[in-house]
């Protein structure tokens, strides 16, 4: 299996964070690596023998420097998507045509000061913002665009002002 025959490789195992706040809007951070203003949600691989749920918070840590978080939902089944072909044998040692990942919608519990991109000391992020959920699609890269317009289309009834429903 190689670069050469993309098709034929297999898919990377990950999960995806929608991590709403109480202002019903989700954290977008922009990758280090990639050129111009896509923005992305935090999501990562899943390890060896751990459970999805484990890994979305251990990405969390990771990527954004807190997994202080409350877990809403998760999506109703794999997604995937594939890597365009010039990143097919840059991207993870040229092992994956791109990734199935399992996604959660995921409340934040912290404050923003609570974020720090740098906390794992290789961070992957040089930038995040709050967003409208309705606009994410548009924020990613094309190749990633019809899983963020899948994962709007089943946690849109979870965007909604949650500091409003607190009262």
């Amino acid at each position: 299996m190689t670069a050469n025959k993309p098709g034929k490789l297999p898919y990377r195992t990950g999960v995806g964070a929608v991590l709403f706040n109480d202002d019903g809007l989700v954290l977008v951070a922009r990758r280090i690596d990639t050129p111009g203003d896509a923005w992305q949600l935090p999501q990562g691989g899943v390890h060896r023998d751990e459970k999805p749920r484990k890994a979305i918070l251990r990405e969390l840590a990771e990527e954004i420097g807190t997994g202080n978080a409350e877990i809403l939902a998760k999506s109703s089944r794999w997604l995937r998507y594939d890597l365009p072909e010039h990143l097919v044998g840059r991207v993870w040692g040229g092992k994956y045509r791109g990734q199935k990942q399992r996604w959660f919608a995921l409340r934040f519990n912290g404050t923003d000061a609570d974020i720090d991109l740098d906390a794992s000391g290789h961070p992957e992020f040089e930038a995040w913002r709050w967003v409208s959920f309705e606009q994410l699609p548009a924020l990613a890269v094309p190749f990633k665009r019809r899983i963020y317009e899948r994962i709007v289309a089943e946690f849109r009834h979870l965007a909604k002002n949650d500091r409003a429903a607190k009262g």
